[in-house]
């Protein structure tokens, strides 16, 4: 009779260690190893994945007739032609504008028009603003050497970011051309996206759910905040090439931020009429007015047709996804920053309404349309 049995908490072998630590080590480099190529390109395959969502249900159409890989292929092409001319003409226009700004300064050849009277009647600030356009108007290198110091900061984030705007271009061809790879196998992406998410949360029907929420989060907000201040600000900045004004595209630049932060576009094209009212010819003023006009309305009828396709982030989530999303990633940040928040802020809310309070029922947390009333 053995007098000492076998205990079940003793140490396993060292070779049964040295295999477990063998394991993780494999798959810490595997990790280490893939991560150091996706990183790079990190940013570009998340947007392509929102557009493949985005264009999901668009290719299941077009499969009916054209076939997966040639549907998929036309979407491909469509994009990049679409994406890349109003892109290269806005990327032309804002590098010629900062060109021409930086070489006029270091000649000492800009001229700026004298400030207009009425501007010394403003409270508070009209004087000083009226002496340092005045100073600027007529004596440029000393109106340089006094704000100088003050100009360097923004000067040089605009180098920059004209810089960046080539690099922003090929970032959205190359995100098309992996979304339509994406689309074409978009089954079993999405089949791999569920079993993932019912891994992690340990729930099929739960992770099924999710996944559609994702998919109808990244819809919505795509559509209806992204896609209508796209539309409205190349309706927008087709009149301000047409017109020929001389910085149309960081207009039609800062027209498309302002739709996407919700902020009307009437408050820059008002001003803009004016100064073409007032520099060009009647007929060609008019009919930029009255076009400008239209387009800077035209939100009020996209929003309705497109917003209400699931959109249930609130607009302080789509700002702050667009303004972090800008200084992280520039151009391409604009647009991927508001989708990926508000799939977030959606996630987590339908992760806390799902979570049971301590030694009491299920509570229900308010959801964000409630939130919005």
């Amino acid at each position: 009779m053995d007098l000492n049995p076998p205990r079940s908490d003793q140490a396993p072998p060292h070779s049964a260690v040295l295999y477990v630590a063998l394991q993780i080590a494999l798959i810490a480099f595997l990790v280490y190893a893939c991560g150091r190529i996706i990183v790079p390109i990190a940013d570009i395959l998340l947007w392509s994945a929102i557009l493949a969502v985005l264009l999901y249900p668009l290719h299941r159409r077009l499969a009916v007739r054209l076939g997966n890989r040639w549907s998929a292929l036309l979407i491909g092409l469509v994009g990049v032609v679409v994406t890349l001319v109003p892109l290269i003409m806005v990327a032309t226009s804002v590098g010629s504008t900062a060109y021409s700004l930086f070489s006029d300064l270091q000649n000492n050849s800009l001229t700026v028009s004298p400030p207009p009277p009425r501007l010394a009647t403003v409270p508070l600030v009209g004087q000083k603003l009226t002496e340092a356009w005045a100073l600027i108007a007529t004596n440029m290198p000393v109106a340089l050497a006094k704000y100088g110091q003050m100009l360097r900061g923004p000067a040089a984030w605009l180098v920059s970011s004209t810089g960046g705007l080539a690099a922003s271009v090929f970032s959205f061809i190359l995100s098309f051309a992996i979304a339509a790879v994406i689309v074409a196998y978009g089954k079993g992406a999405a089949a791999f996206a569920q079993r993932l998410l019912q891994t992690v949360i340990g729930s099929e029907t739960r992770g099924a759910r999710l996944v559609a929420l994702t998919a109808a989060t990244i819809r919505g907000v795509a559509l209806g905040v992204v896609g209508v201040a796209i539309i409205q600000s190349l309706l927008i900045g087709v009149a301000f090439f047409a017109i020929g004004l001389p910085a149309a595209g960081l207009l039609t630049l800062a027209t498309l931020f302002l739709g996407i932060v919700q902020v009307p576009a009437t408050l820059l094209t008002l001003p803009v009429i004016g100064y073409v009212l007032a520099t060009e010819a009647t007929t060609p003023a008019i009919i930029f007015m009255v076009w400008t006009l239209a387009a800077g309305l035209s939100d009020n009828v996209l929003k309705p047709l497109m917003l209400g396709r699931g959109l249930e982030a609130p607009m302080p989530v789509i700002l702050i996804g667009v303004i972090g999303g800008m200084l992280a990633d520039g151009l391409l940040g604009l647009f991927k920053g508001p989708v990926l928040l508000a799939v977030g802020y959606v996630l987590l809310m339908e992760w806390l309404r799902g979570q049971p309070s301590e030694g009491g029922p299920r509570i229900e947390h308010p959801t964000p349309q409630t939130m919005r009333r």
